[in-house]
């Protein structure tokens, strides 16, 4: 019995430990993805002052102002919302940690128990 618990406490301490590691690859893809969101809302609001307003000058030369405001806002608004779905994928990869850990720990329990059963059955 006292193998039992000794190891019924280590198996726990183990699971800790993973759920520890696994904690930090979902924080780290969470980080990339909320970082790609953010790049996509800075790229959008200055690429959008920026872009339209040299696009307009350039455009201007061939083409009425509006309609070359209108081309290179949408030029820009493309990009962002590429980086956007790029972004999203990559906080999507975080899986939910909590989930794993306990699948992980109830199936160390069962094994625990059945190791257990074996034991108590006498051999002949």
């Amino acid at each position: 019995m006292t193998d039992l618990s000794d190891q019924l406490v280590r198996l726990i301490r183990d699971e800790l430990q993973l759920a520890k590691v696994d904690l930090a690859d979902s924080a780290r893809h969470a980080g990339l993805g909320i970082g790609m969101f953010g790049a996509a809302g800075i790229l959008a609001l200055f690429g959008l002052g920026g872009l339209i307003a040299t696009a307009m000058i350039a455009l201007a030369l061939v083409a009425p102002w509006w309609l070359a405001a209108l081309i290179i806002s949408l030029a820009v608004l493309v990009v962002a919302g590429i980086l956007a779905l790029i972004g999203r994928g990559q906080a999507l990869k975080a899986p939910p940690p909590a989930g794993q850990l306990i699948a992980s720990m109830k199936a160390d329990v069962d094994a625990v128990k059945e190791g257990r059963h074996h034991d108590d059955k006498p051999s002949k």
